[in-house]
């Protein structure tokens, strides 16, 4: 059984490709190298060069593999259906151009949901109609990705969005076809959420074929939950911690992996605010010498 540790340019601060205080792509590459990582995620579509010769070159200048991306769009706005598509077109096309597997979907934050991330009780819900619709076009991206293009298509829970807590996230999973919708598991929104991480993976790991592993600080979640603190808020105040450092039980969650004997890769995403005074490098050599010591290899 093989489980490799990867990383991903949110790592460094890249949320939006157009963000003009992303790092370059080529310093991503290197420093995650040299952090002692042997895999990378695109990042959002248009931050790497979406031409293969010129990402190819850097990859193995770096020594690094592909290993998939992520569609991080308004799935439940069906004005911007358009940006969604062309985000997974885009997206399958440079994963499929570099051998990558894994095309991981997400709502991206919704003005409805930021207010109340890490509050499933305050949380506005959808109703029927906005709610099949919203399915639907995840179940749509999601076939393209599988059906067109070959690849393994992943839903991921995300803080701020309206696929965010463990209920919703089960619905979806009830609703959707096994064949072309797995689970990307991040432990750490989970935790943020409010529900427990090793818990779910207990009961779904057969369903997961993609891992992000990121952490959780205790004390300013208690204290973003007390201040009802909305997601951007409790990104400022740092809530997504190098790993080992919050409440998320890696060394169980590995445990659950190899009794499941999960193959694949899990990979690193400690995201970060680059407004506030961040060490990249250093943090993510820290997380990949972190995960080493309670055994991924």
């Amino acid at each position: 059984m093989t489980i490799r540790i990867g990383n991903a340019p949110c790592s460094w601060g890249v949320e939006f490709a157009e963000d003009d205080r992303n790092p370059t792509w080529e310093t991503v590459l290197k420093e995650c190298s040299e952090a002692g990582y042997k895999g990378i995620e695109l990042g959002p579509v248009g931050f790497m060069p979406e031409d293969p010769a010129i990402l190819g070159d850097g990859l193995a200048k770096y020594d690094l593999e592909l290993i998939g991306g992520v569609v991080f769009r308004p799935y439940h706005d069906p004005d911007a259906w358009d940006d969604v598509l062309d985000a997974t077109h885009r997206t399958a096309k440079a994963l499929k151009a570099h051998g990558a597997e894994q095309m991981v979907l997400i709502d991206s934050i919704a003005k409805r949901r930021a207010p109340t991330a890490g509050r499933a009780t305050e949380a506005e819900q959808m109703g029927k109609e906005e709610w099949v619709a919203f399915r639907d076009r995840i179940v749509e991206s999601a076939k393209i990705g599988s059906e067109e293009y070959g690849l393994t298509v992943s839903i991921h829970a995300h803080a701020g969005g309206f696929m965010d807590f463990e209920p919703e996230l089960e619905r979806l999973l009830s609703e959707v076809d096994e064949k072309i919708l797995k689970i990307c598991f991040d432990t750490g929104h989970h935790s943020y959420a409010g529900f427990d991480p090793v818990a779910f993976m207990k009961r779904n790991v057969s369903r997961i074929s993609y891992m992000h592993f990121k952490d959780i600080d205790p004390v300013v979640k208690a204290k973003v939950i007390e201040d009802r603190a909305d997601f951007y808020d409790a990104c400022g105040r740092g809530i997504f911690c190098k790993l080992g450092l919050g409440d998320v039980d890696f060394p169980a969650v590995r445990q659950v992996l190899l009794d499941a004997g999960f193959e694949g890769w899990c990979t690193v995403e400690q995201d970060i605010d680059p407004t506030l005074d961040v060490t990249p490098l250093a943090d993510n050599r820290y997380n990949r010498e972190y995960l080493e010591s309670v055994g991924f290899k």
